[in-house]
């Protein structure tokens, strides 16, 4: 070993102690013919001194030379720092390593940036140097935790039975929702593997055949569009379950969210976590991820539009829409017109036409530009159903449902931060339920799973699998941490009969289905049990229990959102030696 302890080790019980420390120089001082550096690795941090009696000049010359980032190797020995000179912030912050000399093990040249810096460079130029990134405390610590959440989740899940089975990267493409990332095979011209958007249909497998409980810390792709909480290879905590329905997977899953909440935050949650259905979320909050930290929920008002004199609200009602708003306790004050004006740019870009508003006065009343257009007995039914006390803030939209979902959805979240209706801390679990099983693709036109076509509708619903496919709702269940989607899940479909009639309504016909799935309709005709399961995304548990909002801040070596790797350069061209063993040739050229 190079090294006795690591930089983050040494206490007063140390003093005497003669070591041997590895690292990088994070900061260097020269004091009075004494240099005093800084010295980190991923444990801590230890103040080195290099000087007189123990250092002769030329080491301390050669100390003062030493660039930062550099990694060296120092052997002294552990003495108290001199009175007054502790530091309270660190944890080796009452003790000093006096060297005589020091090695330096490799030179560092100027970097573009130095982890410590204040102010952090543009995140391409931080990817771009992600070794360098990556020695930042802040870094380190989402990867320490990141590793912490994976024990966590495969010691609970050993716990209770589970089998940890890998299963296989390279597999059959079966397009049905994002995109495959595509692999050609060199021994089988012409055709391609594809890398597995989830263990989903494997799984299943495991269970017909006999697994009972399944688990894997599974890596999985999609080629589709990224956003903040989105990369094109993610990591999941994958299960499945026989013999089950979809309150016993949410009870487990409810378990593992307890302890992890307890190991990692040492908060307590109450379980079992608050459970709505999608329809309540959707009435209720406008989204089916809605952040239950903060109160301020969607109030419909459209009976009462519909005898206002008020053409905007009167003619959307009438028309069949809704006009539905949200009260803003006490943020009359905080917000001027010019800043409600903003507001109802940013609800524009969710499709709203406007953005309609009241300010409830010290005397009860509604103030509002719009206010002449309503008689007294109508603002104060609109005061009465949205709860409206004195110095509240009303807003509404007036237009379709999904776009008072959407706008209002938007809105209340950009408020619930700009008034700081929660904590940085606060933390809020819960389950949303009772998915429908399908909705209309809008370029086709036809039905498509809104989770995935291997899920089972509701027992009471079975009978509008084929009569009514847009009022069937599915055994599905998402986790919701914090406003974000979390985990998702459901009860499949275990009968091989009712898998085709899904696969009929989605327009996928019976030699389709037998091309893209004959195995897994093969199996589920060999004694298929009942059972379901949940994906858990990985990524997105460590940034939410971190309290960050970056996924890519959680993930060593992340893509950008035009889904490249600024390190390595990938992807990247490959010769045409290569492509002719593989039996292709490009179309596209770089331009």
């Amino acid at each position: 070993m190079l090294r006795t302890h690591t930089c983050g080790q040494l206490r007063k019980e140390h003093v005497g102690t003669e070591v041997t420390l590895c690292g990088w120089v994070e900061n260097k001082r020269d004091h009075g013919g004494a240099v005093f550096i800084d010295l980190r690795d991923r444990y801590g941090l230890t103040q080195v001194v290099i000087g007189p009696p123990e250092a002769e000049q030329a080491s301390i010359d050669a100390a003062g030379h030493v660039s930062a980032e550099s990694v060296i190797k120092v052997v002294g020995v552990v003495a108290n720092r001199l009175e007054g000179k502790t530091n309270d912030k660190l944890a080796t912050g009452e003790i000093e390593v006096r060297c005589p000399k020091l090695e330096i093990l490799n030179a560092c040249q100027t970097p573009p940036f130095t982890p410590n810096q204040p102010d952090l460079p543009g995140e391409d130029l931080r990817l771009k140097y992600r070794f360098l990134d990556l020695r930042r405390q802040e870094m380190q610590r989402a990867m320490v935790l990141r590793s912490q959440v994976i024990k966590i989740m495969r010691d609970y899940f050993a716990e209770h039975d589970f089998i940890d089975v890998e299963t296989p990267i390279l597999g059959r493409s079966t397009p049905e929702g994002a995109r495959d990332y595509l692999v050609p095979s060199r021994v089988h011209p012409g055709d391609f593997y594809a890398l597995p958007q989830s263990p989903q249909l494997y799984k299943q497998i495991l269970m017909v055949a006999g697994f009972d409980r399944y688990v894997q810390v599974a890596k999985c792709f999609r080629d589709e569009d990224l956003r903040a909480d989105r990369q094109p290879e993610f990591t999941q905590l994958d299960l499945e379950m026989s013999f089950v329905d979809a309150d016993d997977i949410m009870g487990l899953i409810d378990g593992l969210v307890a302890k992890t909440a307890q190991q990692v935050l040492g908060k307590e949650v109450t379980l079992p976590l608050p459970r709505m259905t999608y329809e309540e979320a959707m009435r209720r909050f406008g989204h089916d991820a809605p952040d239950l930290r903060f109160d301020m929920e969607i109030v419909d008002i459209t009976e009462v539009a519909k005898k206002t004199e008020f053409r905007v609200f009167r003619g959307t009602a009438d028309a069949g829409n809704f006009v539905r708003g949200l009260r803003a306790v006490g943020a009359a004050e905080k917000y001027s017109r010019r800043q409600i004006d903003e507001l109802t740019e940013f609800v524009k870009e969710f499709g709203a036409k406007g953005l309609a508003w009241f300010r409830v006065e010290e005397n009860g009343t509604l103030w509002s530009p719009v206010a002449k257009n309503f008689d007294e007995e109508h603002l104060a039914e609109i005061k009465s159903l949205m709860g409206g006390e004195p110095g509240d803030l009303l807003m509404f939209l007036a237009d379709t449902w999904d776009v008072t979902c959407k706008g209002l959805y938007a809105l209340r979240k950009r408020l619930g931060k700009e008034l700081e209706l929660y904590g940085d801390d606060d933390l809020h679990c819960s389950w949303v339920t009772e998915f429908p099983m399908f909705e209309r693709d809008e370029e086709s036109g036809r039905w498509v799973a809104m989770h995935h076509p291997f899920t089972a509708p509701l027992e009471s619903d079975l009978e509008k699998l084929q009569a009514e496919p847009e009022n069937c709702h599915a055994q599905a269940y998402d986790l919701v941490i914090n406003g974000s989607e979390a985990g998702g899940g459901t009860i499949r479909i275990h009968d091989q009969e009712i898998q085709s009639q899904v696969f009929d309504l989605m327009g996928i016909d019976e030699a389709t289905a037998e091309d893209r799935f004959g195995f897994l309709l093969n199996a589920l005709r060999y004694g298929a049990p009942p059972h379901g399961g949940i994906a858990l995304g990985v990524d997105r548990w460590v940034m939410l229990f971190a309290g960050l909002e970056n996924i890519r801040e959680v993930i060593a070596f992340p893509k950008t959102q035009k889904a490249s790797d600024m390190m390595t350069q990938a992807p990247g061209e490959v010769d045409t030696d290569q492509l002719t063993e593989l039996h292709l040739r490009t179309l596209a050229k770089k331009q």
